[in-house]
């Protein structure tokens, strides 16, 4: 896992999707893509911790 930039600096997702969609990450409150299609509650190095942790199978549900 590499070492994730500072907080201030958005996940990658973040600038590839209107500004609508971003959202805080739910583990450390960077910027991330977070709702709308494609969304997702962490961002990419929060998600690598869980991942790391649980394994690859784990997955977020989404409340409708």
């Amino acid at each position: 896992m590499t070492t994730p930039p500072p907080i201030a600096d958005p996940d990658p997702s973040a600038l590839t999707c209107s500004g609508d969609q971003v959202g805080l990450c739910a583990g450390c409150q960077r910027k991330t893509h977070r709702y709308g299609r494609g969304g997702r509650p962490l961002c990419q190095w929060c998600m690598d911790a869980v991942q790391e942790k649980w394994g690859t199978s784990v997955r977020f549900s989404v409340r409708t």
